[in-house]
This record gives C-alpha cells, sequence and structure tokens, in this order.
C-alpha cells in the first residue's frame, strides 16, 4: 500500500503543488516585506486606511484593533473584529494600508451580505468537522480489507467540504482585494506609483488561497485514483 505518498500519484499531484505553495508563500513574504520598508507620502496607518474603507462602504460599528505576529491580518465576523498584525496596525506604509483596506474589504463584505461570504461561513463548521474526520477514516479503510472499501468513499466525501470551502474561499478573497483596491484608488489614500505597490502586495497574497485550493484538488484527485486502485 502506498497511500502515505511513496508512489508515483504523490510526485504527480502533490510535489507541483507543494512547489506551487513555497512559491507563493515566498512571493508573499518577499512582496510584503519590501513594501513594508516604502512609507506612504499621506503617512496613513493599517488602522487609519481600515477605517477609511468601512466609512467609505458606510460600514459602522467595526472594531479595529492590534494583534500579534507577522501577517495575521483578519476581519473576526464573530465579533465583528478587524485585527491587524504589529506590522500594519501603526505602520504607516504602502503594504500596511493594502492589508489593511483588504482586511476591512471583508467586514464590508460581511456588512453587506455578500453572497460568497455567506455561504464560506455555512461551510465552516462541516469542513472543519470533514477535516479532521475524513483522515482517519481514510487511513483506517485503507488498512480494512476491500470490501470495506465504503470507509475510504466515505472519508473522501467529508474531505471534499474541506476541498469545497477552498475553492468559495477564492471568490471572497478576490472580492475583498478588488473592493480595497477600488476604495484606495477612490478615495485617494495612496498616490499612484504606492498603489501599484498596494496591489502587488494583494496580489502577491491572493495567490497562496490559489495554491491552497490547487493543493486540495490535487488530493482529492489523488485519493479518488488510490480508492478506484482498490476496487
Amino acid at each position: 500500500m502506498f497511500f502515505w505518498g511513496y508512489d508515483l500519484t504523490y510526485f504527480l499531484f502533490m510535489i507541483p503543488c507543494l512547489i506551487l505553495s513555497l512559491y507563493c508563500s515566498a512571493k508573499v513574504n518577499t512582496t510584503f516585506s519590501k513594501y513594508s520598508k516604502i512609507a506612504n507620502r499621506r503617512g496613513l496607518t493599517g488602522a487609519q486606511a481600515a477605517y477609511q474603507v468601512l466609512s467609505s462602504n458606510g460600514v459602522t460599528g467595526v472594531k479595529i484593533e492590534p494583534v500579534s505576529g507577522k501577517l495575521t491580518d483578519h476581519f473576526d465576523p464573530r465579533t465583528n473584529t478587524i485585527r491587524l498584525s504589529e506590522s500594519v496596525y501603526n505602520s504607516p506604509t504602502v503594504a500596511a494600508v493594502g492589508v489593511a483596506a483588504h482586511e476591512a474589504g471583508h467586514a464590508v463584505q460581511h456588512a453587506q451580505g455578500y453572497m460568497p461570504n455567506k455561504i464560506r461561513s455555512a461551510i465552516v463548521p462541516v469542513a472543519n468537522f470533514g477535516s479532521k474526520l475524513s483522515w482517519i477514516l481514510i487511513f483506517v479503510g485503507f488498512l480494512l480489507p476491500v470490501q470495506y472499501n465504503f470507509v475510504i468513499t466515505l472519508g473522501i466525501v467529508f474531505f471534499s467540504f474541506s476541498v469545497l470551502f477552498t475553492l468559495v474561499t477564492l471568490p471572497v478573497e478576490f472580492n475583498a482585494s478588488k473592493r480595497a483596491l477600488e476604495t484606495i484608488k477612490g478615495a485617494n489614500l495612496l498616490y499612484e506609483d504606492e498603489y501599484s505597490g498596494a496591489k502587488k502586495t494583494l496580489s502577491a497574497a491572493a495567490m497562496t488561497y490559489v495554491a491552497a485550493a490547487a493543493t486540495a484538488i490535487a488530493q482529492l484527485l489523488r485519493l479518488l485514483l488510490l480508492a478506484n486502485r482498490r476496487r
């Protein structure tokens, strides 16, 4: 049994995705680092940029607070709070404005009931449960005789919910960046040359989600192939 990856399917499906993920991770880090060293000429901090995006879209009642770590920025819909990392919250850089505006874009999605965002939120519990249970079922299924292949199939079904979550995440992330960039330009938060840096930062970040989706799909295809091979 070659379930743990020592077979051709691992090299065909997972190695390319691993390389893509490493590239995207390195790209977002180097891009963020580059534009974190360039101060925007308006002196706008990440927290101020997030507030401007909310205000420009008529969204109120959203808290903006700092959080420890690097690139730990996120919007928490449960508490309606934008949390910005230390390198973004009080930082008046091009990268900080782009990242903060993106997270504010998620808050705007939440406030306006953006449908893909609603779908993603609905999938979260099932995806979390499925991702934990799926691998247990798949592992046990491969240890059992062939007549118990239904256990593997059940595991793959649960894993599919995780794949679906990564796919639904793509339009949500792309739309948040679109909203952010439109507001940055429309409200003149950055000068034209600085806007380009913010766009590159968000584009690099978006590719990490593309890599995650590609990896999830490749893993699903690999599991289907291995399960079919047992029949």
